[in-house]
């Protein structure tokens, strides 16, 4: 799996010592307030998450990666694609700890992760999906250079799909 590195941030594979930062992360429900069903997962489905991730890098050759703070070596979240079956597409997707909002982080990791994707593995056109009320997502999705394409059923909600063009 393909580390990266941007000027704050490590992106790099999930391990075993992820998984409790990860579920920390996941049961913050404002955290998860627009992921998903709309709220906090247990831990063990934090796990199985983990778990997606990886197996998804050896079934794809892309994924999520665990973002990494340079300056603590902290987990604050993740970045990557996802396109699991059934998906709607190809999907650049982020998810940080509340305490890392705010800072450029998603936007960083994100965009190193839209250049490597097109660079590397030649995904052209990745789709973002977020619901309508995530205004956050929203803004960082036209930072960078998506726009919105579609609104669709997706988990259990409506969900805007915001197409990142090359």
């Amino acid at each position: 799996m393909t580390r990266l590195r941007t000027a704050r941030l490590v992106l790099r594979s999930f391990g075993p010592a992820d998984v409790e930062p990860y579920a920390d992360m996941c049961a913050d429900a404002e955290v998860m307030r627009h992921i998903g069903a709309g709220g906090p997962v247990e831990r063990d489905v934090a796990w199985r998450q983990v778990a997606l991730f990886i197996g998804h890098w050896t079934l794809r050759g892309h994924g999520m990666w665990a973002v990494e703070r340079q300056s603590d070596g902290r987990m604050i979240g993740r970045a990557g694609f996802m396109h699991p079956e059934g998906w709607p597409g190809c999907e650049l997707g982020w998810l940080f700890a509340r305490d890392a909002w705010g800072q450029g982080y998603a936007q960083e990791a994100a965009r190193a992760a839209l250049a490597w994707g097109r660079d590397v593995r030649g995904i052209v056109s990745p789709i973002s999906l977020i619901r309508p009320e995530n205004e956050r997502s929203i803004r960082l999705a036209e930072r960078l250079g998506a726009v919105a394409d579609a609104e669709i059923d997706f988990l259990g909600g409506r969900a805007g799909v915001w197409r990142h063009s090359a």
